[in-house]
């Protein structure tokens, strides 16, 4: 008699299985992923508009000009003055399109670094 039973005439236990905690830390690290991209890209974004916004001389006094002109020095802060150019055009790109790279590369690699792992 081949039994694999611990006693015989016992059911063996077997647990329930347990819940799939890799999918849901795959969802959570692709939420998290998205959640890092998508800042870096409003980020990038409000430093590129308030470039184009500089280069096409958009009204200063307007609200909305004035609402992304202040998140881009602020979004930028760390970097002002970084290039001193004589002309200011070129002086604006570099200083807040060098800020919109950073940003983008840095938050597309950690997104990267997180679905990887």
């Amino acid at each position: 008699m081949n039994n694999t039973d611990p006693a015989s005439g016992y059911q063996t236990y077997n647990p329930p299985p347990s819940p799939d905690h890799s999918a849901r830390n795959q969802n959570t690290a692709r939420r998290t992923a998205l959640t890092i991209c998508t800042i870096a890209d409003i980020a990038a974004g409000l430093l590129g508009l308030w470039i184009v916004l500089y280069l096409l001389d958009a009204n200063q006094a307007n609200p909305f000009v004035e609402f992304v002109h202040g998140a881009a020095d602020w979004l930028s802060g760390w970097a002002q003055d970084i290039f001193t150019m004589d002309t200011e055009g070129l002086r604006i790109v570099l200083n807040y399109g060098l800020p919109a790279a950073i940003y983008l590369l840095i938050g597309h690699g950690i997104a990267a670094r997180i679905n990887r792992a």
